[in-house]
């Protein structure tokens, strides 16, 4: 199987750049009719002091959301961008503070804060005030949107009228994105937006681990809402309010043609006469919404298969018994050298290797096969690309390497000058136009609230600030996916269930396409087919001591993908979180895998959230089990696909530890998450190292924390951390070929400038050490290969490439079609080598890998691999390294790493410098509590 490259599916997920052919073939009269369309009224400003009283940050607390909070374009909008480059008003007014952090964040002092983020205090000053919107012409509720950045500040006397205003405003500012993630979410992307092979691929992804029905999402809905009492029947009546509202923005913009004009290039609605329509919402494209998004950033576990076929690699190179050990070096469940988010010695067992495995089903070697999704391909969908795109789907679907993302550094008041806890947190989820994520405030009966929500899902703040506290989250990555091996029997479409032979239940969807003025893509069609098992959708066929099997996968929030609305409601609710105890209550009814962090004027605490399963004993939840009843989960029911979970105390949680930080690390001593990586070498380090010193001088400040998380955001981890023991073997011995010499001569250098990828100047577009980081950029997977591969076989080396990918730089992380997101080192080999190579120098390794790898243990040899694979490096020159795509010429260094905010509309933004850190994010501290 080859190497996976896990990267946020999102990143493919762009429309097609076909706009200047679009603009070239448009006709004059089409033009002309799109630039007289009507824009979105503005309203007079209101001249009234709409400063909210109820805030306790002291003008302390601060956020940034690029590119800008309107998403919404009309075609006249959208035509002006394509061929003069305007942007339609606060589309991209995020951008500049955030991407000039890079450059400017040396000088940061707590007064400059503001140059780089939003001011995030609630309300808006009378002279601040852009527009007042009363939604739907009613009298309880207003929406105001302040001038800097066009933040939608909704303030209602009634909960309906709240959450109606926040459905209002959710379609403001993203109806478009919300329409198509409505249709990813149910597998309909293409007959929606356009064939192209992207939006294939990305429908299949989804649609391959959330195969709902209609009937499945409404009894999602009904199941949530009806378990969680006077909580549930408010998120019903909540949900319905705020459907009203964005249902009520579709038809005035309809009627006042001010709609997003991408309606009318993908064909949905006709520029001249209007005709056409755009679907109403309803709930359960709320469901739909939320398995996109829980899929992508809380779903942890999964690659059992994978871990099965690199367990098999290995006893095939080493023996079962040296097999093993070596899996179990590389596979890191409890690395004593990883960094931790509860640093302070607590343990919290989860996920362990049981003494006696019981229950496994191993595939026969040779046997597995993935579980086919498309069928009867038409026209487009037969292309190489389109079934290229079905391929990398299915690979990101599959393995354990979720994209996490998302850091945190929280440092209590013992440590910070003012006495107060400081926090710096935010999710990383990409960069996109329009963005995600959406900002809002929303003030009414029962809610209290600002921060950025998922478009679709903004009847809640689901990340920012309450009156008195803040709180966010990072991707944790526990496992609560496990796969069944489920024996066949009768044909390939029944499975013993308890010892009956049982149907598979079968789920398809049909989609078609046409070429559209968005999308030029070709005509076709294809049907996905997923068979779904009591023990979740089949993934793969194989034989398991010649006995044919389906492996499925089950997770434990399928079928529940609302259930997480209590949570968030929780959270958002002044009268319910009021201390770090209640906030960790509120994050207890959050069923996805994420680590969240709070903060308010006096602690701190984490909570780690997710339905973990408890699993049978002897069960271990890296490989397939056998679907019988002695390795279920325990009171498992099918019916509802619910289970007894570990208890919150076994969850790690903390309160007021001395400082927390988190980049999708491991969370604590015992705690196995399912991705592979954490080791002794993690991106975590990279705030662990710099926080730790901060918290040592003591006198922490708001800029020293902000400095702190962008100086880890421009840090290569390879440079940093590994770089200089790679060195330490290379010079154990005069280096005397002068390509090699000159090389270690630049790498040197680097690492003694700080290792960073940064611009020479603001702007220059050029990196400083560029030589030496392209260097390392072609070193580090040769150097990888030469050092691993002669120890572990061909087989093996690929095999646990397929658990782990070897890089991920800023250029190349991502794939061809997904570079430019940001997000880097998150997985790699940098452990591997970290410890390898420490071990060739004599130094103490804890946790060490089972063999010698690097010169099979001899500096020497090791010396000469490295030498060997660094002058190989040296050769390649920046255009190779760098190869160019449709965003960046061939050598173009900057480029290739820049962040490009991926087009899901019409409108485009320009390039900002790499940098690491959070798409959304908080700066807070505050000064007092109610």
């Amino acid at each position: 199987m080859p190497p996976s490259n896990p990267r946020t599916t999102l990143d493919r997920l762009r429309t097609p750049r076909r706009f200047p052919k679009f603009l070239k073939a448009a006709s004059l009269c089409v033009l002309i009719a799109g630039l007289l369309s009507p824009l979105s009224p503005a309203a007079a400003a209101d001249t009234s002091t709409t400063v909210a009283a109820n805030d306790y940050c002291g003008g302390q607390c601060s956020d940034i959301l690029p590119p800008g909070e309107n998403g919404n374009a009309t075609l006249a909008q959208i035509l002006l961008n394509q061929v003069f480059g305007t942007q339609p008003g606060h589309a991209e007014d995020q951008l500049g503070l955030y991407g000039n952090l890079a450059s400017g964040y040396s000088t940061l002092t707590d007064a400059k804060i503001n140059d780089f983020f939003n001011d995030a205090s609630f309300g808006v000053a009378s002279n601040q005030v852009e527009s007042t919107t009363k939604p739907g012409g009613r009298t309880d509720v207003t929406i105001v949107r302040d001038k800097k950045t066009g933040v939608p500040h909704i303030t209602g006397t009634t909960r309906y009228g709240t959450e109606y205003g926040a459905g209002y405003a959710a379609a403001q500012d993203r109806l478009w994105l919300m329409d198509v993630f409505r249709h990813v979410g149910r597998g309909q992307l293409t007959s929606f937006a356009g064939g192209a092979a992207s939006n294939q691929g990305l429908e299949q992804e989804f649609w391959r681990n959330a195969p709902y029905t209609e009937a499945d999402l409404q009894a999602q809905i009904d199941e949530a809402t009806g378990k969680a009492g006077a909580r549930g029947t408010q998120a019903l009546a909540d949900a319905n309010a705020y459907l009203d509202g964005i249902n009520s923005y579709i038809d005035a913009s309809d009627s006042g043609r001010y709609f997003p004009g991408e309606y009318v290039l993908t064909g949905h609605k006709d520029s001249i006469t209007n005709a056409g329509t755009i679907d109403h919402f309803k709930l359960t494209d709320l469901v739909a919404l939320a398995s996109v998004i829980g899929s992508l950033f809380g779903s942890g576990g999964g690659g059992e298969v994978n871990n099965a076929l690199s367990l098999l690699a290995a006893q095939s190179q080493y023996g079962v018994t040296e097999g093993t050990k070596v899996w179990e070096s590389f596979r890191e469940r409890n690395d004593p050298e990883a960094a931790l988010t509860v640093h302070n010695g607590q343990s919290f067992p989860y996920a362990a290797r049981p003494d006696s495995p019981q229950g496994e089903a191993l595939p026969d070697a040779g046997s597995v096969a993935q579980e086919p999704l498309v069928y009867d391909r038409t026209g487009s969908a037969a292309t190489a690309s389109a079934t290229g795109a079905s391929a990398t789907a299915a690979t990101t679907s599959l393995t354990s390497a979720k994209r996490g993302m998302s850091n945190a550094l929280v440092v209590s008041g013992n440590h910070t000058a003012s006495g107060h806890p400081i926090a710096v947190f935010g999710p990383q989820t990409g960069y996109f136009a329009p963005q995600l994520l959406m900002l809002q405030e929303i003030q009414g009966p029962g809610i209290s609230a600002r921060g950025a929500s998922f478009a679709g899902l903004s009847m809640y703040v689901e990340l920012g600030r309450g009156q008195d506290y803040s709180w966010s989250a990072t991707t944790s990555g526990q496992d609560i996916i496990d796969t069944y091996a489920v024996e066949l029997c009768q044909d390939d479409y029944h499975y013993l269930y308890h010892g009956t032979c049982t149907a598979m239940d079968k789920v398809e969807r049909t989609n078609s396409w046409k070429p559209t003025t968005a999308d030029g893509t070709a005509a076709g069609s294809y049907r996905m087919q997923v068979y779904r098992t009591k023990y979740g959708p089949v993934e793969y066929r194989a034989t398991v001591g010649g006995k044919k099997v389906a492996y499925t996968t089950l997770r434990s929030s399928y079928m529940h993908e609302a259930d997480s609305i209590i949570g968030f409601q929780m959270l958002n609710d002044p009268d319910y979180v009021k201390s770090p105890a209640t906030f960790q209550s509120a994050a207890q009814n959050i069923n996805y895998t994420f680590n969240w962090f709070y903060a308010d004027s006096a602690h701190t605490a984490y909570y780690n959230s997710g339905d973990n399963p408890v699993r049978a004993s002897g069960v271990d939840a890296e490989f397939p089990v056998w679907a019988q009843a002695a390795y279920e989960w325990q009171n498992w029911d099918p019916a509802t696909n619910t289970a007894s979970y570990t208890p919150a105390s076994a969850h790690p949680n903390s309160v007021d530890q001395d400082y927390y930080i988190s980049w999708n690390n491991k969370q604590a001593k015992d705690y196995t998450t399912a991705s592979w990586g954490d080791g002794s070498v993690h991106r975590g380090d990279l705030l662990e190292d710099r926080v730790s010193k901060l918290v040592a001088a003591g006198g922490v400040t708001r800029s020293a924390l902000v400095k702190a998380m962008a100086d880890a955001s421009l840090a290569d981890l390879r440079a940093e951390d590994v770089l200089p023991n790679l060195l330490k073997v290379v010079n154990s011995s005069p280096v005397t070929d002068s390509t090699a010499a000159a090389a270690v001569t630049k790498l040197s250098a680097w690492v003694t400038a700080g290792a960073k990828r940064t611009e020479t100047s603001s702007g220059s577009h050029t990196y400083a050490n560029a030589d030496a980081i392209r260097l390392l950029d072609a070193w580090w997977p040769l150097l990888v290969k030469a050092e691993f591969q002669p120890g572990l076989g061909s087989d093996l080396y690929t095999a646990f490439g397929s658990n782990l990918p070897v890089d991920e730089a800023p250029s190349a992380g991502h794939g061809p079609t997904g570079s430019h997101a940001g997000s880097s080192f998150q997985y790699g080999w940098w452990s591997y080598v970290d410890k390898d190579i420490r071990t060739v120098l004599g130094e103490s390794v804890q946790g060490g890998l089972s063999q010698k790898y690097c010169g099979a243990g001899s500096l020497s040899a090791c010396r000469d691999a490295l030498i060997s694979s660094l002058k190989e490096a040296a050769g390649k020159s920046a255009s190779t390294v760098y190869p160019g795509d449709d965003q960046c010429s061939a050598g173009d260094q900057w480029c290739a790493d820049s962040i490009v905010q991926r087009t899901l509309g019409g409108i485009k933004h320009g390039k900002i410098t790499w940098q690491n850190r959070p798409t959304f994010q908080q700066v807070v501290e505050y000064t007092s509590h109610r």
